[in-house]
């Protein structure tokens, strides 16, 4: 599902969120509403995004209805501030219970998110592999997979016909074919307003990674810079959608013909189909250089709880009912309302709206080319990392220095997590 910002949520620093402190008092009235009116038990609180699908905050509150041991507040966070709310509000006495996030090792450092072990161990070899090690410090787990959210290109075969253009497998390709689709009317390619949602896959299709198993940095390379000068071209092209009036989580650009081909999530699928039919396609992020390899970057969310808390056990035995009992809300989530893996095996194998058309195809990129989140590359790298985009792609900055002023950054907040 989207997240207003999705990956843009790890490129904002979470040390931001400290400003949001003042106005925390207020945040418990935000969207709250557990969807009945009386309860027994203990009273809990979780805090969700406001997803873009419709129908997404009426599950969350008809599952939490349907728990009978606790009366289970939510509140539903609108605007682009989730992030900042959550974190202003875990420094408060009203603090939530629960609450959904990405894996950030400076959570799990500081103790702020509970160690869930016990509750996923009986049912740990039916999880994605990928998303136990992803929520895994010194062999403990703290958090839970919600959705996977893989993200890749999607294309309009017809324009991509018409302009007699393949599907592009490296980045040459790719500037090449959005030159070739560009008309008055129609863009050739839309990477997000700013190009911050594909700099993982940027890292990733230069055949390097954000940091290594001995986290130390690793994204810095002959092939990243490579890529980030073609960006520098692609950008200046004027063939690239800029200033869209949504961001890529949302369809509308592709959907209303403003581009040929754009960067998105799977959980955007059924949308893109109801309004292209059969005139849709999708594509990994290209390579990059000689040693490159195509990517796909498998977000998603994951559910915590809050160790600092005052139920930390009535929490845990929530999240244990809904998200490792109640398999049919789990599926629920995930194809309903949008497009999305079930990070479960067994779940996944049965989620027949996946098994067949551009859905199969979108869980066979996740498998082909999916990179999943590194628990220890956390949002202060990941900011870092974004002013290099910025810096280089955007503002034809030199992306050696770019990317030296980037390592020094990384390298005091790995100091801070490594020693």
């Amino acid at each position: 599902m989207s997240a207003l910002s999705n990956t843009n949520w790890n490129r904002r620093n979470v040390l931001q969120a400290a400003m949001g402190l003042a106005a925390a008092g207020g945040l418990a009235a935000c969207g709250g509403n557990t969807g009945r009116s009386s309860g027994s038990g203990d009273a809990l609180t979780q805090y969700f995004h406001a997803y873009g699908e419709a129908g997404t905050e009426q599950a969350i509150k008809k599952y939490a209805a349907a728990y009978k041991k606790a009366n289970v507040n939510t509140n539903w966070i609108t605007g682009n501030n989730f992030e900042s709310a959550l974190f202003a509000a875990l420094l408060t006495k009203k603090a939530p219970d629960v609450f959904e996030f990405h894996p950030q090792l400076q959570l799990v450092k500081s103790g702020q998110v509970a160690d869930l072990t016990d509750l996923i161990d009986p049912v740990k070899d039916d999880f994605n592999p990928n998303d136990i090690k992803s929520h895994t410090v010194d062999g403990k787990v703290y958090g839970i997979r919600m959705i996977d959210d893989p993200q890749f290109f999607y294309y309009r075969k017809s324009m991509f016909e018409k302009a007699k253009v393949e599907v592009p497998t490296t980045l040459d390709e790719l500037i090449e074919a959005a030159a070739k689709l560009t008309t008055s009317k129609v863009k050739g390619a839309f990477l997000g307003n700013d190009f911050t949602a594909i700099q993982n896959p940027i890292i990733w299709s230069a055949g390097a990674d954000t940091i290594n198993e001995k986290n130390e940095i690793a994204y810095h390379t002959d092939g990243v810079v490579e890529g980030l000068k073609q960006l520098r071209q692609l950008f200046t092209s004027g063939n690239v959608l800029l200033d869209a009036p949504t961001d890529f989580w949302d369809p509308s650009s592709l959907n209303q013909g403003l581009c040929a081909m754009q960067w998105g999530g799977m959980w955007s699928m059924p949308a893109m189909q109801q309004a292209l039919g059969d005139d849709l396609g999708i594509f990994p992020f290209p390579k990059i250089g000689s040693a490159g390899k195509q990517s796909v970057y498998n977000g998603g969310w994951s559910i915590f709880v809050n160790a600092k808390g005052k139920n930390v056990e009535a929490a845990k035995e929530y999240v244990k009912w809904l998200w490792i009992d109640q398999t049919q809300y789990q599926e629920d989530w995930a194809t309903s309302y949008g497009f999305h893996i079930p990070p479960r095996t067994s779940i996944a194998n049965k989620a027949s709206k996946l098994k067949t058309g551009l859905p199969a195809e979108g869980v066979k990129l996740f498998t082909d080319y999916g990179h999943f989140d590194n628990i220890a590359y956390d949002q202060t790298m990941q900011t870092a990392f974004a002013e290099v985009i910025s810096s280089s792609v955007r503002k034809n900055g030199n992306p050696e220095a770019a990317l030296d002023t980037c390592d020094k950054k990384v390298n005091v907040e790995l100091k801070k997590l490594f020693g």
